[in-house]
């Protein structure tokens, strides 16, 4: 076959899917050398006198990435949508195509414009498929190509990174803001950062949150024939200098797992948010709890607090302490005292003392029942002098200044009390 026919097939081959539009009116497949890259699911595209690499794999939504089948994710956001969770992760009002999983590879690890990007990666779940886009930089001095055609193939509304908040994001707006004159200007995305959530979920569990390693040991993932990300820069510069598809190749698969393993990620936090008492250890539960309480969502907290406790937990006495201080809040004092006695029994170091020094300040200040109340803080100062808990100093300070307050308050109540018998 002549060359004529061969760039006449693959200009026919590279037409892309209306889901994800690119303006094709300013490229063209340019030589024999770009047809190599056909073989890898890539095209090339021309702007202004500068490449652009753009690599396109679909996959059908009954494809398994690690636990779960990519079309769960339709599931999970149909869950979101009828929950009334206000929780960070909802995608609540979106549709599935709205969340843009994105991670990118750069030269290195640090800040600043010394820092390269040189791979953009995408996945997307449309309503038959997953696309996953990539876009690499063929060299130095090609981004404005390269960033063209990734913000005009957007079209979606908020982002989903593993670390991205902190690493990818702030480099794209570093590379886009020495070039935004000639390129469209960024999103304004809603961002998920899973990092953030895997961290609060496994942090006690793993020995490290790197997305490979909740890939093996939570999500079911095994990577054959890797290329460790931190051969990534290295390789790079090799194709940089030689321009042959199969030096990058292995980055580009990298990638490739890393958006993919975002969706199942997702998935699998999605799951353990939504339906915590059936999906959720009695570790991740009470993370999950926290998680709740600290975004303010204080009925949704208490609720996980008290489903927690029907559960063989080693975070029951933690779980008791939270839920005790939500009573407290409420001034439903019968039950926070009822909680706080539950504490005492179960005498675990920590919580227990924790406990104690709420019921010392509650038989002081609402009661005025300071034998109560010294015996309470007793309990503290104990565990403190036997060096059986490890309370901050400012923690032990204040105990004995309460002790030795409610000595005086219960000296001079005798007199008083005697008098009245008398």
């Amino acid at each position: 076959m002549s060359l004529k026919n061969k760039l006449n097939r693959l200009k026919q081959n590279i037409v892309r899917d209306h889901d994800l539009p690119l303006n094709q009116e300013d490229h063209s497949v340019i030589n024999e050398t770009d047809l190599q890259w056909k073989q890898f699911d890539t095209a090339v595209y021309q702007f202004d006198g500068q490449k652009c690499f753009i690599r396109e794999v679909i996959y059908p939504l009954d494809f398994k990435h690690g636990h779960y089948k990519l079309g769960d994710f339709h599931d999970v956001v149909s869950l979101w949508n009828n929950s009334d969770s206000a929780h960070p992760l909802t995608s609540k009002g979106h549709k599935s195509s709205d969340l843009f999983f994105f991670d990118t590879e750069t030269t290195g690890l640090g800040g600043g414009v010394g820092n390269t990007i040189f791979l953009l990666g995408q996945a997307q779940v449309f309503h038959d498929r997953v696309v996953v886009r990539q876009y690499l930089l063929p060299q130095p001095g090609n981004e404005v190509a390269l960033y063209k055609y990734f913000l005009q193939g957007i079209n979606s509304k908020t982002l989903v990174t593993y670390n991205g908040k902190a690493f990818d994001w702030p480099q794209v707006k570093t590379r886009h803001m020495l070039i935004r004159n000639s390129v469209p200007s960024l999103p304004s995305f809603g961002h998920f950062d899973l990092f953030h959530a895997a961290r609060r979920l496994w942090k006690n569990e793993l020995e490290s949150v790197r997305l490979s390693i909740v890939e093996s040991e939570i999500l079911g993932i095994t990577r054959e024939d890797d290329v460790p990300g931190y051969l990534a820069p290295m390789l790079y510069f090799q194709f940089v200098k030689q321009q042959q598809p199969e030096i990058i190749t292995g980055v580009l698969k990298h990638n490739e797992i890393d958006v993919l393993s975002l969706i199942t990620l997702y998935i699998h936090l999605s799951l353990k948010i939504l339906k915590t008492d059936q999906e959720a250890s009695g570790e991740e539960h009470y993370e999950i709890a926290r998680w709740l309480d600290y975004v303010g969502d204080e009925k949704s907290a208490i609720n996980s607090y008290k489903t927690l406790l029907n559960k063989d937990s080693k975070q029951e006495d933690k779980a008791k302490l939270a839920l005790s201080l939500h009573y407290k809040k409420q001034k439903n004092w019968d039950e926070a005292i009822k909680v706080w006695n539950e504490i005492l029994q179960i005498n675990k170091k920590g919580t227990k003392e924790k406990a104690a020094i709420e019921l010392a300040k509650y038989y002081e200040h609402k009661e005025k029942n300071y034998k109560k109340a010294i015996f309470y803080c007793e309990i503290v100062s104990a565990s403190i002098n036997d060096n059986q808990v490890e309370l901050n100093k400012d923690c032990g300070v204040e105990i004995e200044k309460r002790l030795s307050r409610l000595m005086k308050k219960y000296s001079k109540n005798i007199p008083r009390a005697s008098a009245k018998n008398e």
